[in-house]
């Protein structure tokens, strides 16, 4: 009699854990169950509807220090399926990858349905049975057998269950995992913008810096990238990937907390004195308000000018010490205070999950429990914005397909 694999949850890693071990194992009965009337939907609205598949890094070591929690354990698993089998398995199903400038990898079609219409064609190929609209309310051990009980009361059973149900904001919502006898780290958010209510820099809404610094006032957190004023406050990678290492402090702080931004990263405040003390020889005649030596979008240099003190009028010739000194602050280490956070759009993610003791990551069996995966974000994995998250659910995913199926 043919074994019966039950996967909890029809995203990514729910996926690739459903469709290869039904692949590697073609006796096997593959059942993939998801709450909702959606399948893949962050593979859908990922990377604006492209589809980050993953990141051009080939260094096991390297990649997983994109990787704020979870490191040691992504570092295991990568040695069974690293970025290198990602692009083979796609390509090896006529979906090639292109790599971005900054490393993101991209289906060369730009489109997250080219990614989708792959796994569903595999799902299909291997007969894996797709339950959708019926949620997972219990699930226990019983004569070997794995019982678990829908939302309609209906019950199913199965010689292994794989949960790749996501990430849950709420503690309570894991309590139907608790059951099983694992412990949860506590769920907080991770990639979110900061929020800035009533700053005036709001009002730049849209002017975005190539390569800034951001730092955490107090703490040791920092990161430098590109940086995006919105209407809510500040955005963009630097303070995506500040957000994810500081997950956990931020939350006890509430979300309220100063923050430090140098507009011109390849300057300090000694440098960039001596650096104005040039600017005033050179364009003495001219007006500081139109004169931008720094690369900056014109329409910040004016406000972190206004901001000094500095009329528009003023030219280099005429620039007072006290104004001077406030606009090399303000270049340098302009601060904030955030109040409040936003959820960065479809990246969403969330720090926390089944603790990563209580799972073999050669296997991604539960050590608590025999014939018990886990799978991709209800895991406490999470990482930087650029495709690292996908390379996590697609690992695990294959790692828990891959020991089901030899099984």
């Amino acid at each position: 009699m043919s074994k019966h694999l039950i996967v909890i949850g029809g995203g990514a890693a729910g996926f690739f854990c459903a469709i290869n071990a039904a692949r590697m194992n073609r006796s096997l009965k593959v059942t993939i169950i998801e709450k909702s009337n959606k399948l893949l939907s962050k593979v859908k609205v990922s990377g604006g509807g492209r589809c980050n598949v993953t990141h051009a890094c080939f260094d096991i070591t390297e990649m997983s220090k994109h990787y704020p929690r979870g490191q040691h354990f992504v570092k295991k698993a990568f040695h069974q399926f690293f970025t290198t089998d990602t692009i083979n398995w796609f390509e090896e199903r006529e979906v090639t990858l292109k790599t971005e400038e900054d490393g993101r990898m991209f289906p060369v079609t730009d489109s997250s349905q080219t990614i989708i219409d792959c796994l569903l064609k595999e799902a299909n190929k291997y007969n894996v049975e797709i339950l959708m609209n019926k949620e997972v309310r219990n699930l226990s051990m019983a004569n070997s057998e794995w019982s678990m009980v829908i939302s309609n009361s209906e019950r199913l059973s199965a010689n292994f269950v794989c949960i790749a149900s996501g990430g849950y904001p709420k503690s309570s919502m894991f309590d139907w995992l608790k059951e099983t006898g694992h412990t949860i780290e506590e769920p907080v958010p991770s990639l979110f913008t900061f929020n800035l209510p009533g700053h005036p820099i709001t009002k730049l809404m849209g002017v975005s810096v190539r390569n800034a610094k951001v730092k955490i006032v107090g703490t040791k957190l920092e990161e430098e990238g590109a940086m995006l004023v919105t209407h809510w406050g500040l955005s963009g990678p630097a303070v995506l990937r500040l957000s994810a290492w500081g997950a956990r402090e931020l939350k006890e702080r509430n979300w309220a907390f100063g923050i430090s931004v140098n507009w011109v990263k390849d300057f300090n405040e000694q440098n960039l004195k001596e650096r104005f003390r040039e600017l005033r020889n050179e364009y003495a005649s001219q007006k500081i308000v139109n004169k931008n030596q720094f690369g900056l979008p014109s329409r910040l240099w004016e406000f972190l000018a206004g901001q000094s003190g500095i009329k528009n009028e003023w030219r280099w010739a005429d620039l007072p010490a006290t104004e001077q000194n406030r606009f090399i602050k303000n270049l340098c280490s302009y601060e904030c205070g955030v109040k409040g956070k936003t959820t960065f759009k479809e990246e969403f993610v969330t720090a926390g999950g089944i603790k990563l003791n209580e799972v073999d990551a050669n296997t991604m069996m539960s050590k608590k429990v025999s014939n018990l995966f886990f799978a991709g974000e209800v895991l406490d994995v999470d990482a930087i914005t650029g495709g690292f998250n996908f390379q996590h659910a697609w690992t695990s995913g294959f790692v828990s397909a891959k020991a089901i199926a030899n099984q």
